[in-house]
């Protein structure tokens, strides 16, 4: 909380209760020989306030300002302190019958100041007045805390403004309902997340471990072994399902910091709300779940081994089966924390998944790391949800991210150290491209009954004996023309269909337009090898074609014969894109004919329908 506060101190008749006094008194450390009506207008620096914040103090004079310049006075405050005489039933009954309704006759329920009671010249008095207040304040939600204190002998002044900073930085009414005493649903949903959260095995019960780990995170220090067990004991004499298994459960947590905010120690709440992300409304803020992460045009944003860690241990605290895959229940459980489920049906069009149709283990870490790549920002903020920065002890959740260095860079240098790949598959509709992307998974385009529908699939490849991620995006083309946007990639690759005659032609013109002059490397693909060849009608064959433009020839698949061959298909487009800068020249044994200075069109021909007779005896 950086505003600096307005603490409205208000004379609550015209009989002298001391209120200027007061102000004065906390100023100046002494009482006044002389007080004037009205106090000047006085800002305490934030060193020397005890909540560290700077405090604007206002006086208001019944005689000396009109109802106007009050009422101006009361939208700007945070807080108003109600000042009363302890010795005066009078102000004390002016309380609830004329200032109370006077700053929040208006108000609707929740949107009320917060008002400090302070029942000044105590020095007068040898009992107290709270017999008389209580009454008052169970009448009045908005009504924080009374003070009673004495402006001549200094008595609690600096306590008076303690507590008018503290119902501003740690306000009751977003947490409690003290006409209910209970916790608000608000409060309830963000406290479920923080125990959801700091449970890690996932047992529904926080260990003294995890309590320690918890009470560590957000107040800097473990409880003393005593300390635990006290405040056990105190959750199972009041509660009859607080303690379980020697743990707390989430109603003995909720039940805990219920206790805290009716003995007055809301700020303990909001240290741990303002430690998982939340602000004054209960909304987890920009800030927390937005950290500011910057990917320059050209350079691509990867989860690191920090980022692959922290969703390990998430995996592994929800697959409660241990059989290394997520059901559609754990899935669900895992993002429980989240106000939404931010993985669709298409997760399981896009990943590979069990002969159950579960999101294997393998499969949940190539998701997140297409998020990551895809929105990054949109990663960020499910981290964040899911409790990373406190977890793990960081700063925010872009200690999880890797920013690569820019693609003209790494062409420059020859070499990579990005993890992860972008190929655009592009070809005429009918030509079997979302089969090419379900067998990147494992899937047969045949067999697979999931009606959801994803563009892009992402799966691992071995590449120089390195694990890549390899993203394959299906370009959805509905005329000749290809923005620029739509061919932008770490590699394109080109697939016509072998037995539509008119089909290459399209591969052609796209290289042509958006690939011939540019860094990004091409593969072509003859898909539906299975079925008859027919000759293209393009005015050189596909073979001819990649010869003449220094590409290698093209590489055969059918989505009906999932063999070795057509596997290798996906190694040789992440390879592609991982060394650019040999686009054009040597590209292992595929492009064996570039070695041949003569005859090599006729060389990839033959090889290609050698190739295809194969195929058809299988």
């Amino acid at each position: 909380y950086t505003a600096p506060l307005i603490l409205f101190i208000l004379s609550l008749s015209t009989a002298k209760v001391g209120k200027t006094s007061l102000i004065m008194s906390l100023v100046g450390e002494e009482f006044p020989e002389e007080v004037p009506l009205r106090a000047e207008e006085i800002t305490i620096p934030a060193d020397v306030t005890p909540e560290k914040v700077p405090t604007h103090i206002v006086d208001y004079s019944e005689t000396q300002q009109s109802d106007e310049v009050l009422k101006d006075e009361i939208i700007k405050a945070n807080v108003v302190c109600v000042v009363y005489d302890v010795t005066n039933e009078d102000t004390i009954e002016k309380i609830k019958t004329k200032w109370i309704p006077l700053v929040n006759g208006d108000a609707e329920k929740g949107n009320k100041v917060p008002i400090i009671l302070v029942g000044n010249k105590s020095d007068l008095r040898s009992g107290s007045s709270m017999e008389t207040i209580l009454p008052i304040m169970n009448q009045f939600s908005e009504i924080e805390t009374c003070v009673e204190c004495s402006a001549k002998n200094l008595k609690n002044i600096s306590e008076l403004f303690y507590y008018a900073q503290k119902a501003v930085l740690h306000p009751t009414a977003p947490l409690y309902d003290p006409e209910d005493k209970q916790l608000k649903p608000p409060c309830v949903r963000a406290l479920s997340r923080i125990f959801c959260i700091s449970d890690q095995d996932n047992d529904h019960i926080l260990s003294d471990a995890e309590l320690n780990c918890f009470q560590k995170s957000c107040f800097g220090n473990p409880l003393a072994p005593q300390a635990l067990e006290d405040v056990k004991t105190v959750v199972w004499k009041n509660t009859s399902d607080g303690v379980q298994d020697n743990g707390l459960t989430l109603n003995g947590f909720l039940f805990l910091n219920t206790l805290f905010i009716q003995r007055g120690r809301h700020e303990t709440t909001w240290t741990i709300l303002r430690k998982f992300g939340y602000d004054d409304t209960l909304e987890l803020t920009d800030d927390y779940l937005y950290p500011e992460l910057r990917v320059p045009v050209g350079c691509s944003s990867e989860l690191n081994h920090l980022g692959y860690q922290f969703l390990q241990r998430l995996f592994e605290k929800y697959d409660e089966d241990k059989d290394s895959a997520l059901s559609p229940t754990e899935l669900k459980n895992l993002f429980c924390v989240l106000p939404y489920m931010p993985w669709g049906a298409e997760v399981y069009a896009s990943v590979p998944t069990t002969d159950e149709g579960y999101i294997s283990h393998h499969g949940y870490l190539c998701q997140w790391t297409l998020s990551a790549y895809l929105d990054i920002h949109r990663c960020l903020e499910y981290l964040g949800y899911l409790g990373y920065p406190i977890l793990t002890e960081q700063d925010s959740q872009t200690a999880a991210v890797t920013v690569t260095r820019e693609k003209e860079v790494d062409l420059e240098k020859g070499q990579t150290q990005r993890s992860v790949f972008l190929c655009k598959v592009i070809g005429p509709r009918g030509t079997g491209k979302t089969a090419f992307l379900q067998a990147f998974v494992g899937r047969s385009a045949v067999g697979n009954s999931s009606s959801a529908f994803s563009p892009y699939t992402i799966n691992t490849v071995q590449v120089s004996n390195q694990e890549k991620y390899l993203i394959l995006y299906e370009v959805d083309v509905e005329t000749e023309f290809l923005k620029a946007s739509d061919a932008s990639c770490d590699v394109a690759c080109l697939m016509y269909d072998s037995s539509d005659p008119h089909s290459f032609d399209y591969c052609a013109s796209i290289y042509k337009q958006h690939y011939m002059e540019s860094n990004i490397p091409c593969v072509l693909v003859a898909s539906k090898v299975d079925l008859p060849e027919v000759k293209q009608f393009h005015g050189m064959t596909p073979a001819e074609f990649c010869y003449k433009h220094r590409l290698p020839a093209p590489l055969p698949f059918s989505s009906l014969s999932l063999d070795s061959t057509s596997k290798k298909i996906y190694t040789r487009l992440a390879w592609a894109a991982m060394y650019p800068h040999l686009n054009g020249s040597d590209m292992s044994n595929t492009s064996f004919w570039l070695r041949v200075a003569l005859g090599s069109a006729v060389v990839a021909v033959l090889g290609f329908a050698i190739y295809r007779a194969f195929a058809r005896q299988k």
